[in-house]
């Protein structure tokens, strides 16, 4: 009997995976292979609905009724702990093993740890739904919060938290806040916008020492101040989950490396999401790494594209979004790609920044506003990147010029 299509890690990507193999007529045995307790789930709102909701739920990707009905199997609660190359065979951390014809490694990131003594229980992480309730448990008038990272996720979780009542400082080691992909001139928007929900927003701030009581945490900060928290949520970045694909002997590189085709050395085992790293043609074949609910979305049905044999290269522009109060920040494309800015203002305080590399095409375009105000335009603007186009400035900056226009130009 065949082994079929193994795919470890039910989130995002590896449920999409799951499904996209049934979409494309595969008949064949599909295992979905997931540590958690729960059904493949999205991760995004863990720091916005799963923290604000007045009874938090998973924003499953699929039922247990769909996943019956199309045939997967999900074995979850186990871990993927060794891969037999020559053997085609996964080792599960409850003693059993899967064959497999073809394997995805959708593995996923975790959060970076803060390598500083003094940690304990108050002292936590957000990945999982669970690690989601555990903080929201603490969101409640009086408590005081200290996020420390001023990246989507710290923020994001520093909306949710006044949203509940919380006292919220943000510490953050860089100069500013979003040092990581996004422009200094919306990160303001955004920093502002904190500080008049009454965040303290601590930028260019270290941290030489922190002391959990047991009841409370204490920080000390470089500059000798301090500050005093019932809970302290870490986010400073995420690291790709690769030992298990390091141990089978697989390239890394800043992830899983992986050709367009989200294969890696191994002929018959992929890589997608935000595990692996891969060559972007739009951008010179530079090879990144991106932890972005859209990519796994689109990486995980690519590589499933990719399983049965179509060959077909990863060209989607990158996509973030995140929202913060009434705010919503968009970005398509890679800033760091960009020469140049040029600016277009829209109606209610919103605008666009457009990153044009030095031969005038356009690389990235970044965006901010109430509501869906920037979405229409980033999504154009997504288009003309993908088409490497190069607008004149002066037509993109112009409201009065639409962005459609220069699609067909």
């Amino acid at each position: 009997m065949t082994g079929g299509m193994v795919i470890i890690g039910a989130g995002e990507c590896g449920g999409r995976a799951a499904l996209t193999l049934r979409d494309l007529g595969y008949e064949g045995p599909v295992t979905l292979v997931g540590d958690e307790p729960h059904l493949p789930y999205e991760r995004p709102p863990l720091s916005k609905d799963a923290m604000t909701s007045e009874a938090p739920l998973i924003k499953a990707i699929a039922s247990d009724e769909l996943l019956a009905e199309r045939s997967i199997r999900h074995i979850h609660s186990v871990r993927a702990v060794a891969v037999d190359r020559a053997g085609h065979r996964v080792s599960l951390s409850d003693g059993s093993s899967l064959s497999y014809d073809k394997l995805l490694l959708a593995t996923g990131s975790l959060p970076r740890k803060l390598p500083m003594p003094g940690l304990g229980g108050r002292c936590v992480y957000l990945r999982t739904f669970n690690d989601a309730l555990a903080i929201r448990a603490h969101l409640k008038p009086e408590n005081r919060v200290a996020i420390i990272g001023g990246g989507f996720i710290g923020l994001e979780l520093a909306a949710s938290a006044r949203k509940l009542g919380a006292a919220v400082t943000v510490i953050e080691a860089q100069p500013r806040i979003l040092m990581r992909g996004v422009p200094a001139e919306i990160a303001e928007v955004i920093h502002k916008a904190h500080e008049a929900e009454a965040v303290n927003v601590l930028t260019g701030q270290g941290i030489t020492a922190i002391e959990d009581g047991g009841t409370e945490v204490r920080i000390t900060l470089a500059d000798g101040s301090g500050v005093v928290a019932d809970l302290v949520v870490i986010g400073i970045g995420a690291v790709p989950v690769t030992a298990l694909a390091a141990e089978a002997g697989l390239a890394i590189d800043n992830g899983i490396a992986v050709d367009a085709e989200l294969r890696t050395a191994d002929p018959d085992i992929f890589a997608a999401g935000d595990c692996c790293s891969f060559p972007l043609a739009i951008y010179g074949g530079r090879r990144v790494r991106l932890e972005a609910w859209r990519n796994a979305q689109e990486q995980g049905a690519l590589a499933a594209t990719n399983m049965l044999g179509a060959n077909e290269a990863h060209a989607a522009v990158p996509w973030f979004w995140s929202d913060q109060y009434w705010l919503t920040l968009q970005i398509a494309g890679l800033s760091d790609e960009g020469r140049s800015i040029v600016r277009r203002d829209l109606d209610d305080g919103a605008f666009i920044l457009f990153h044009l590399a030095e031969d005038g095409r356009l690389v990235a375009a970044s965006g901010i506003g109430p509501g869906n105000a920037v979405a229409r335009d980033i999504r154009l603007a997504e288009m003309l990147i993908a088409k490497r186009a190069a607008p004149a400035p002066e037509a993109l900056g112009s409201q009065t010029v639409k962005l459609k226009s220069l699609l067909a130009a």
